[in-house]
């Protein structure tokens, strides 16, 4: 189940990050560069390519560290992209808010290649 609902959230991240691109590109308004490309790398790329490494490592997918890893990236993920859009676009206020929702998110990733190294061995 980690395995499909991964490649359907990377398809929407892939429709958002292409989306604010072309929004980008259209209004000649760069501030939210970052955003975009996190959005393609840490929600297309990244939760595709996870994907497919449970589709090769099945029993990985059915670890308390995939479940971690799918929820810290699911929640911080979105969380982290609004707070930075927003910082972006003048609260710098939020600053802190983006580095713990980064952190949190990174933690995931962390649980992911712990368990991913588990069974690469």
């Amino acid at each position: 189940m980690i395995q499909k609902r991964l490649l359907q959230m990377s398809v929407l991240y892939f429709i958002a990050g292409i989306s604010l691109g072309l929004y980008m590109g259209m209004t000649t308004k760069f501030t939210l560069v970052p955003v975009h490309a996190h959005l393609n790398l840490l929600g297309w790329a990244s939760m595709a390519v996870i994907a497919l490494i449970y589709k090769a490592y099945p029993e990985a997918m059915v670890t308390t560290l995939a479940k971690v890893h799918f929820w810290l990236h699911a929640i911080f993920l979105p969380v982290s992209m609004l707070l930075l859009a927003l910082m972006l676009s003048g609260n710098q206020a939020l600053g802190p808010a983006v580095g713990i929702t980064s952190i949190l998110m990174g933690l995931g990733i962390v649980a992911f290649c712990v368990n991913l190294l588990r069974f690469i061995r």
